[in-house]
């Protein structure tokens, strides 16, 4: 038996594995001191990249996600590969989607986007200084790009136009960092 913060595991087993996640069942001593069950999904830890150029545009993918059913429009987003680092994923992820490289990276974090069964962790970065090429998109991504200046992306996240939570997250950090820029 080991624990995990308050909580007492009792086994664990892998119920699901592919590339990306893997699900796991643990038998647990609840803080309650009640047995229980406790489902974890793991992902893959991602990077999320708001490129931002000289006149105040954004690029944003908008592409049918198979999940939720519907077109997302996101910032550059996807998992870091084995023997990646976060800002190598960024800047590969960034080119492969939009075909953008970037000589300027702000590293803004971390953030979790589900902290109850789903362990997602993604580094969110601002990217600067553009230069544009073909993009190089995986077999599985229909990308359409999404031009938009700063201010209406921020708005599409207030009024929910943009739901993916690292995206929201991101835009809403750089909008903090651009204020203290100016300040």
């Amino acid at each position: 038996m080991y624990t995990n913060g308050p909580w007492k595991i009792k086994e664990s087993h892998e119920k699901y594995k592919n590339p990306w996640i893997r699900v796991r069942e643990d038998q647990v001593i609840r803080p309650d001191g009640e047995d229980g069950i406790f489902g974890v999904i793991e992902m893959v830890a991602g990077v999320s990249v708001l490129p931002l150029d000289d006149n105040g545009f954004v690029y944003l993918t908008k592409e049918f996600h198979y999940a939720i059913e519907r077109d997302s429009i996101e910032v550059v987003s996807g998992a870091i590969d084995k023997g990646e680092n976060s800002h190598e994923a960024a800047k590969r992820e960034l080119k492969e989607e939009l075909g953008i490289e970037a000589t300027q990276w702000i590293n803004l974090g971390i953030v979790n986007p589900f902290t109850t069964v789903v362990k997602s962790p993604a580094t969110l970065f601002l990217a600067k200084n553009l230069h544009f090429s073909e993009s190089n998109p995986e077999g599985t991504e229909r990308i359409n790009i999404v031009k938009v200046k700063f201010d209406e992306a921020l708005r599409m996240v207030m009024e929910s136009e943009i739901t993916h939570g690292p995206s929201c997250v991101l835009i809403l950090k750089v909008a903090e960092y651009l204020r203290k820029k100016k300040g």
